[in-house]
């Protein structure tokens, strides 16, 4: 074996995957008595999506299902992530089950199970019924009740075939992209409304897994996945070393501290004391927040490099959670991918030993990683990637760099199985392992998701 092949040496228990979303491959939105979701009014919205993109066909998942775990058990990986569409359970997100949308999801886990892959569902990724939306949506405590209720739903229907849980997917996302600059649904830009939201958010994590735990009749184990980022102040000047630390409090602490500390971020009263008096936080919410996580997913993508810039409206009454006077730049010499993200593997080393000074991790799973590339089919029929091979080979170099100074991290999910409805991009950027076309909705599997298949067999291999 070559010194490159034992360089990506991972321990034999440790857990290979894929990772999907409900609203960006499933679509099927008007079946089955499935009620409408943020994203479908969003998507439909002028404006909101490139090329007038939305999520009403996707990939066709709900129907082809059985041919996408085929394609799941052919690449050789343990276990797939993806995620329940509350809107398909609760139409209009609290009240009785609709039988026809858990159904969906017992075929799903059934099938999963049958080829010898483990399902790792995620019970919120963005797709909130829009009846809870308006009432007020994560804005208010109302909606991480109904979550817990609706947890509670599906890990009755499930809980005696699936292991791992999750309860969110990403708050960070959900709660600025998406209450404070816009681009994501409900495609809010609010102060008070957006820290509302992440806090809720979080709120409704913890009663979901009392609510699962209460329930528990087996080995399930409950977890979360933020996705964080390495945050790097762009230079040594005061004003940028200051931006890097409003960076790190919004991108990251505003989750990680609560959640693995205990305690609420220091300096938020500093950042966002004239949009916010924080009201909507109980005395007890930080022990709810906190409940004994079996796992932590992390999502990771780019490093942040945090630069000095004016960027907040001088009436704060104008100003959302997001301005805080910081500019996102990255270093010209990094590469970037499709979505103009900066590729610096070593940053994810830096963020998983970082997070495993400040805090007592539990088991750590990256539960999703990957890139967009301006990927085509050849005159062969073929879709050859290497740029993506190259990203997610240097990112397990990564990974193992971390591992092997102590970090507790026992599984990879690449980011994504599937080409599909990437948010405000539309279907405009790829991530997938396998090409969708989009015109007959073709699976074409691409040269990563062979190098994917073979990497995971050569481990096995020994």
């Amino acid at each position: 074996m070559s010194a490159e092949k034992d360089l990506r040496r991972f321990p034999a228990d440790f857990r290979w995957g894929v990772s999907t979303a409900s609203y960006q491959i499933e679509g099927a939105v008007d079946e089955d008595g499935r009620g409408r979701s943020i994203w479908d009014v969003f998507s439909h919205t002028p404006g909101t999506i490139a090329r007038g993109d939305n999520g009403d066909v996707a990939c066709d998942h709900y129907h082809r299902f059985r041919e996408d775990i085929a394609l799941t058990r052919d690449l050789g990986v343990g276990a797939y992530r993806f995620s329940v569409a509350w809107p398909r359970i609760q139409p209009e997100g609290r009240g009785p089950v609709e039988r026809r949308g858990i159904d969906f999801y017992q075929r799903l886990v059934d099938e999963l199970l049958d080829e010898g892959v483990e399902p790792w569902p995620t019970l919120y990724h963005w797709d909130l019924p829009q009846a809870l939306e308006e009432r007020g949506g994560w804005r208010v405590r109302d909606t991480a009740e109904r979550f817990a209720e609706y947890a509670a739903l599906v890990h009755d229907a499930l809980g005696d075939r699936v292991t791992w849980w999750t309860t969110l997917n990403e708050p960070y996302c959900v709660a600025f992209l998406g209450h404070a600059t816009g681009e994501h649904a409900p495609g809010a830009r609010e102060g008070h409304g957006a820290l509302a939201a992440a806090h809720h958010l979080m709120v409704g994590h913890g009663l979901a897994v009392r609510a699962m735990r209460a329930q528990q009749r087996g080995e399930e184990k409950f977890g979360i996945t933020l996705n964080l980022s390495d945050v790097t102040p762009a230079s040594e000047d005061p004003a940028d070393l200051s931006a890097a630390e409003r960076l790190d409090l919004l991108q990251n602490r505003v989750f990680t501290d609560p959640l693995l500390g205990g305690t609420w971020p220091k300096g938020e009263p500093e950042v966002w004391s004239q949009i916010s008096d924080f009201g909507f936080r109980d005395a007890d919410d930080l022990a709810l927040i906190r409940q004994p996580l079996d796992f932590l997913g992390v999502n990771v993508y780019a490093p942040a490099y945090a630069k000095y810039a004016p960027t907040a409206d001088p009436d704060p009454a104008f100003r959302t959670a997001a301005d805080i006077d910081v500019e996102r730049v990255a270093p010209a010499e990094l590469p970037r991918t499709a979505m103009g993200w900066p590729v610096e593997p070593a940053a994810m080393t830096r963020l998983l030993r970082r997070l495993d000074e400040d805090y007592a991790l539990p088991p750590v799973y990256i539960t999703e990683n990957g890139a967009a590339y301006r990927d085509v089919v050849d005159a062969t029929g073929s879709v050859p990637d290497p740029e993506r091979i190259e990203f997610v080979d240097a990112h397990l170099g990564a990974l193992q760099a971390a591992m092997a100074e102590g970090v507790d991290v026992r599984g990879y999910f690449c980011w994504s199985l599937l080409d599909n409805f990437e948010w405000a991009y539309g279907y405009a950027k790829r991530f997938g392992l396998v090409y969708v076309d989009y015109d007959d909705l073709r699976r074409i599997p691409k040269s990563s998701y062979y190098w994917y298949r073979d990497m995971i067999r050569a481990q096995r291999a020994g």
